[in-house]
């Protein structure tokens, strides 16, 4: 039997193991402990092996086929070893005893990572027979012994049948299977029932097995070739789909290396080039991720991107980091993947479809209205010649238009015809008409986000918007974002599309009905497609991006009116979640700054609009009720500034409706509500949501009503507006208390998500705070919010400062980002008080090491708003002096430095 194909690209394979040396070494023992002289020769064997195999890994580090294929053969020459060593010196039979040593799974292709599992099957007669199982132990035991994995199972023909049918996943290991040593004629009787018995016609039973299970490995994985972390081996554009293809294409068409899936018409040669170039690279990255890891992870973590960049000699480049540049190329790759299996399968379809009948994939929906010279084969939209791009180039972007006007299919033919002519398409990227076309996709009023994939995957998206093409497949090496530059922008036009249709009302309801008041739904779209489109030009993406919109805008049909808005919804898209996350609503100055930049109602619609889709796009855990809480009150409150202008309705007035709200719903006598109201400040009534003030008034009369011990009162209890917990403290009013309540809460593990501190007129602090979990989930054990009171009644009871607790170690996995710590510092921002930003890296204990910085420096602390981006976090505080006035340059300059070395020295 041949021996793996790949093991022809090894170069000097006695370099790696001569098994002939060996096996004379392995005779030459002596009796006396014969297993342990055997084991210690073996082992030096296999480290010497693997060294030889990281050193040419070493020097060409993207040959990780010739890798996957010399760690292949190391072992097989070791798994022959063992055997005769077992056979010939340990366990010697009389006669006959026909075993044969068969590879399974990864070991049976013969390509293996440098610490996947070595897959055997031991074939033999008589499974159960003394003497079998004997030798079949004692091999195991050895290549245990040389800290081996070994999947194994020892059967029988007819047993090895049995579980093929069964069992898909035994099937397609059993697929793959080959001959390593023993008795071969056994293994090519068991192969020909195998093909015999279980394959023939059995083929559209496995495909649809396999594509089932590869839908549900990719779910399971993020359901994205696009998320930040890929998994090389498992996830979507993984080496898992290459072996899927393969493996369907063994099974249907019998092939015995995947270059004979172009004979087979699965591929045209420059696609399985395509393959070839992808399989090499992704098996180089899962080479280096086992030999960096000593162990088999096949997870492209943060703290191994930046590593395998390196070895892999990626460098750094204006705008963009070498881990960017190494990443970007792995992401192109993954979609590569992505594209083959669409054609593969489509090809696939059209081969074993009978007539008039699909295989796989959904007829179209309805009757097309016009073809304008394209045709409709079995209901997908295809071709009528070869040359049909070549003569127009504008029908590249017209086979999307048509497939997005009328949910239609794109044949194979034409996404293969449309791939190769993508380029073409420069011709007509000024055209009137090609550009109306684009737009048409790109607004079309069910599901844009799968015809602009399609158009992506083809090419033509990046040729016919180049500043798009410059965002594919580009990754941000940041915790906060979850896919590519160019899918994030994807995904944002798809929900932009699913709040149109009203299918997330549920969800947004504010953006569900605000799209219905817009002038201009096109300006939205071209909006959202371009706020991320200068990602990576190494200077500020958004006013880099409006730029950017300004040319195109014109080119896509766009008037001025529209092309204005489209530059000031790029330029501006962070303006509503950076004011609403890191700002004080409640202070009328940060209404006022929102409003000015702003200027109308209709900016304000589409940015509201544009802000949830660009977070929602960022990751599936980015959007909570408490962002929404945020936007949706400071679009209220910039709304009504809009509209009735400054003094329609003033502090004085809105402070005196909160009251009587409240009033309505305590049933207090009148001059209680009165002197409730009194006892606390304006910004109270304007920072706190209704429920809180209840909640609060409600407290404040339960402590104050207790005999002999009345303060501190604490509440934490379940906040349903944000899924959330709050914590509120009604306390008398000491130096350092917020410092205690961080404190408190950091030592039992509790995250600040936002604070705001009150102080009524008559001394007493009335702090309320939004806290979750290390997971960032609720406290909805009562018992864990008990612990939480525990903490902060212990702390704020004691006459000593709580510990100053120490910034927890960043956990290997974020060591690979650098968060260098800033302070911005604005006294503009507020009419009161002076706004101080702290940009760092997010651990626990943050917030209270700053808090404690802020009190020993004297500075009263009157809110606080903590945002993270993944692995930053930004604190912001609005402070004043001891004296209640603003800080002073001096002091400003101090704090600063304060917290700059704190920081830097932990």
């Amino acid at each position: 039997m041949q021996r793996p194909p790949r093991y022809e690209l090894i170069v000097d394979r006695r370099q790696i193991i001569d098994r002939r040396q060996i096996a004379a070494s392995l005779a030459a023992l002596p009796d006396a402990n014969l297993a342990a002289a055997a084991t210690s020769l073996l082992r030096d064997a296999l480290v010497a092996g693997r060294k030889e195999i990281a050193r040419r890994f070493a020097e060409e580090p993207g040959r990780g086929r010739v890798i996957a294929a010399s760690f292949a053969f190391l072992t097989d020459q070791l798994v022959r070893l063992v055997f005769d060593f077992v056979e010939q010196r340990l366990h010697p039979v009389p006669g006959r005893l026909p075993i044969a040593v068969v590879g399974l799974g990864g070991t049976g292709r013969g390509e293996m990572a440098p610490y996947s599992d070595l897959d055997l099957m031991f074939l033999t007669a008589e499974p159960d027979a003394p003497e079998t199982v004997t030798r079949i132990k004692a091999l195991l035991y050895i290549l245990w012994d040389l800290q081996l994995t070994v999947g194994h199972s020892a059967r029988s023909p007819d047993q090895m049948l049995a579980a093929g049918k069964e069992d898909m996943t035994v099937r397609t290991a059993l697929l793959e299977g080959r001959w390593i040593w023993g008795e071969e004629a056994l293994f090519l009787d068991a192969r020909r029932r195998f093909r015999e018995q279980i394959i023939k016609s059995t083929e559209r039973d496995f495909v649809a097995a396999k594509l089932a299970e590869r839908d549900a490995r990719h779910e399971r994985m993020g359901d994205s070739r696009y998320v930040v972390e890929p998994n090389v081996k498992d996830g979507k554009g993984g080496l898992r789909d290459l072996h899927t293809l393969y493996w369907i294409g063994q099974y249907v068409f019998g092939v015995e290396r995947p270059s004979e899936l172009v004979a087979k018409g699965l591929f045209t040669a420059a696609e399985f080039r395509r393959f070839e170039r992808a399989e090499r690279f992704l098996w180089s990255v899962r080479c280096h991720l086992h030999l960096i890891a000593g162990r088999a992870e096949e997870r492209l973590g943060f703290d191994m991107q930046r590593q395998i960049a390196g070895d892999m000699r990626y460098a750094d480049r204006p705008g963009k980091s070498a881990v960017e540049r190494f990443m970007h190329f792995y992401f192109l790759n993954a979609k590569t993947v992505g594209d083959l299996t669409g054609l593969f399968l489509a090809q696939l379809d059209e081969q074993l479809a009978s007539k008039g009948r699909r295989f796989a994939l959904p007829t179209i929906r309805r009757r097309p209205r016009h073809l304008r010279g394209f045709m409709l084969d079995r209901g997908r939209l295809s071709i009528p010649h070869d040359r049909w791009f070549a003569e127009k180039p504008v029908r590249l972007i017209e086979l999307f238009a048509l497939a997005a006007r009328d949910g239609l299919e794109i044949h194979p033919t034409a996404m293969r015809a449309a791939s190769r002519d993508a380029r073409l398409v420069d011709q007509v990227r000024d055209d009137p008409k090609a550009n109306a076309l684009f737009l048409e996709v790109l607004t079309a009023p069910d599901n844009p986000d799968l015809v602009l994939r399609w158009m992506n995957e083809a090419g033509v998206f990046g040729r016919f918007v180049p500043d798009f093409g410059r965002v594919v497949a580009q990754m941000q090496f940041d915790m906060y974002h979850h896919y590519t530059v160019d899918e994030h922008s994807i995904r944002a036009i798809g929900l932009l599309s699913r709040i149109e249709r009203g299918e997330l009302a549920e969800d947004h309801p504010l953006s569900t009905a605000l799209f219905a008041q817009i002038a201009s739904r096109r300006v939205l779209y071209v909006a959202v497609l371009l706020h991320d489109i200068a990602k990576g030009r190494g200077g500020d993406h958004s006013q880099l991006g409006a730029e950017v919109a300004l040319e195109l805008c014109p080119r896509f049909g766009l008037d001025e009116g529209e092309t204005e808005t489209v530059a000031w919804l790029v330029r501006h898209h962070l303006l509503l979640s950076n004011t609403a996350f890191r700002r004080d609503i409640a202070d009328p100055k940060t209404v006022e700054d929102f409003v000015r930049v702003v200027q109308s109602p209709e900016r304000l619609r589409l940015l509201l609009i544009l802000t949830v889709v660009d977070i929602r796009a960022v990751g599936p855990t980015t959007w909570n009720d408490w962002k929404r809480q945020l936007l949706r009150s400071l679009f209220d409150a910039a709304e009504e500034r809009l509209r009735l202008g400054h003094k329609q309705r003033g502090r004085t007035e809105q402070v005196a409706g909160r009251q009587e709200q409240l009033s309505a719903q305590l049933h207090w006598p009148p001059a209680a509500v009165r002197a409730h109201g009194r006892r606390l400040p304006d910004s109270y009534w304007l920072a706190e949501p209704p429920e809180w003030q209840l909640a609060n008034a409600l407290q404040v009369a339960a402590a104050e009503a207790r005999i002999g011990d009345p303060v501190p009162s604490l509440e934490v209890a379940p906040d349903a507006a944000t899924g959330m917990t709050r914590v509120s403290v009604f306390s008398p009013d000491r130096p350092g208390l917020f410092f205690r309540i961080a404190a408190a809460l950091s030592g039992a593990g509790a995250s600040i998500v936002d604070a705001r501190i009150h102080t009524t007129r008559d001394g007493m602090a009335l702090d309320n705070l939004l806290v979750t979990d290390g997971q960032g989930r609720a406290y909805d054990d009562p018992r864990l919010r008990k612990r939480l009171v525990t903490a902060l009644d212990r702390a704020l009871r004691s006459d000593q400062h709580p510990a100053l607790p120490s910034l927890a170690k960043v956990p290997q996995r974020e060591q690979a980002f650098r968060v260098a710590p800033r302070v911005l510092v604005s006294d503009k921002a507020s009419t009161r008080t002076t706004v101080v930003e702290v940009n760092a890296r997010d651990r626990p204990g943050l917030l209270a090491r700053l808090a404690w910085i802020l009190h020993t420096a004297g500075h009263e602390l009157h809110s606080a708003h903590i945002a993270t981006y993944g692995e930053r976090a930004v604190d912001v505080f609005y402070l004043t002096g001891a004296a209640g006035r603003k800080l002073s340059g001096e002091e400003v300059a101090e704090l600063r430095k304060a917290i700059l070395a704190d920081l830097s020295a932990t």
